[in-house]
């Protein structure tokens, strides 16, 4: 009987693409549900950024000098087009997420072999950190955008191919851009510092004319000027872009949060977002990972991994809430560790393709188990946790639509005060007006001449109580 051969099965043969079928289908599938079902509410951090990105005006050039500008102009657009709605807030970055993760994806297949990449690309795009920052009303998701792109861009430049004169414009822009997002210059400085130590990258940075070196940073810096102008008017900022505090850190602390958040598997927990960010099985690959590229430092790739985790270990240490700006580096050691393992079984059984089939099984089995514990985590985690649910705010959504007055506390002012505006809905008081007024939980306490007819609630088994339609006791 014949020998049945494996590679010469269509199956085989398509399988990368079939693969990264299910990477798309996977990652389309996960930012419509976290978009339109988890958490399903805003955050106190949401709102302040739907507030910073409504005060924008084009024409107050005043108004353009902050930081993360790109997104807030983003986040104006969505809010101008569908009004001040949950998945409005939210849209900017659902799109922007989608995007990172279509360079990512770009970029593994680039920087790895197909197979590490497509199972790297699957499990970084199920994990509760990429998955809250996906959702996530704020500009979270500028950190792993920009160094998706930039390390991506920086790649199609080196390599010399078609489009080199447009992807090269393309980085200027966005390495200008980036610098609008904290400690986005850091990849930069990675990127700079890999060039002028590697002999295969000063090589191919010698080969641009001063004429396009000078053209990019003055690209740059037209770009960067509004930010510049207001670095120079207010320095405290830029030290806030750097990083660096006004006041000295708790560092025994700070280094406590950063290992509850990346090392806390026996206390699994969070607030807005979810900890330990990976899996442990995750976090094993990367220490592999780390290995190989100390291993392979001669290499261009592993000077730059390694660079970029040297200048952002004192940067996360002194700031652990920024913790989204490491998630390319561990992503990169996490495909590191899978080609790790995948070429040490194909290096046992070179010329055995039933052998070097078989040795995938394991390391599929491990992904699957990855995938479906990070999703059931992160699903039942801001469903159920109170400690996180109760975090995001569903208010928005059960609102009476007959409202004409809402009576909120000082601090919930600003924002429904940008959402009455936008939607035209009902007017915003701080005391008791008319002869109905609903008044939020936070604003809630005894009115002279007013009983409470109605008490809204949401599903919450804490604080359910939202909002208390006041009448006058006098009808």
């Amino acid at each position: 009987m014949a020998k049945i051969d494996i590679t010469s099965l269509s199956m085989y043969r398509k399988r990368y693409w079939l693969g990264y079928g299910l990477v798309a289908i996977g990652l389309v599938v996960a930012l419509v549900f976290v978009g339109l079902y988890l958490p399903g509410g805003l955050s106190e951090q949401e709102m302040q950024s739907t507030i910073v990105s409504n005060s924008i005006d084009i024409g107050k050039p005043g108004t353009l000098a902050i930081v993360d500008l790109p997104f807030h102009l983003f986040q104006k657009l969505s809010i101008d087009i569908f009004g001040i709605k949950v998945f409005s807030i939210k849209l900017t970055s659902l799109v922007l997420a989608f995007l990172s993760a279509v360079g990512l994806i770009i970029l593994l297949n680039r920087w790895f072999k197909a197979s590490a990449g497509v199972l790297a690309s699957l499990i970084a795009i199920t994990t509760s950190q990429f998955l809250f920052i996906a959702q996530d009303g704020t500009s979270s998701i500028m950190y792993l955008f920009w160094s998706v792109w930039l390390i991506l861009l920086a790649t199609l430049i080196s390599d010399r191919g078609k489009h080199f004169l447009a992807y090269k414009i393309t980085f200027y822009v966005m390495a200008a851009l980036s610098l609008y997002t904290p400690l986005s210059i850091y990849t930069l400085i990675a990127l700079g510092s890999a060039i002028l130590l590697h002999p295969h990258l000063r090589f191919i940075f010698k080969k641009l004319t001063w004429q396009r070196i000078v053209l990019g940073v003055s690209a740059i810096l037209l770009v960067a000027s509004p930010l510049i102008y207001t670095i120079i008017k207010t320095p405290a900022l830029g030290l806030s872009l750097l990083g660096i505090p006004t006041e000295l850190p708790n560092f025994a602390n700070n280094i406590s949060i950063l290992g509850a958040e990346y090392l806390g598997f026996t206390k699994p927990g969070g607030t807005t977002i979810m900890t330990p960010f990976f899996e442990l099985g995750s976090v094993l690959l990367m220490f592999i990972g780390a290995y190989h590229i100390i291993r392979t430092r001669a290499a261009a790739k592993s000077y730059v991994i390694m660079l970029w985790i040297l200048f952002l270990i004192p940067v996360v240490i002194i700031n652990p809430n920024f913790t989204s700006v490491v998630f390319l580096p561990l992503v990169l050691l996490l495909a590191s560790g899978i080609k790790t393992l995948i070429n040490s079984w194909y290096g046992l059984f070179p010329l055995n393709p039933y052998a070097r089939f078989a040795g995938l099984v394991p390391i599929v089995i491990l992904v699957t188990v990855l995938l479906t514990s990070g999703a059931d985590r992160f699903i039942y985690g801001y469903r159920y946790d109170p400690s996180i649910a109760t975090n995001f705010s569903k208010d928005l959504k059960i609102i009476p639509k007959d409202t004409k007055y809402l009576l909120v506390s000082s601090d919930e002012k600003a924002f429904y005060e940008v959402v009455a505006a936008r939607n035209k809905d009902y007017e915003v008081v701080t005391e008791p007006t008319g002869n109905t007024f609903l008044a939020t939980r936070k604003a809630n306490e005894k009115f002279s001449g007013y009983e409470i007819k109605k008490i809204i609630t949401s599903p919450s088994r804490q604080n359910a109580d939202r909002f208390y339609l006041y009448t006058n006791s006098g009808n």
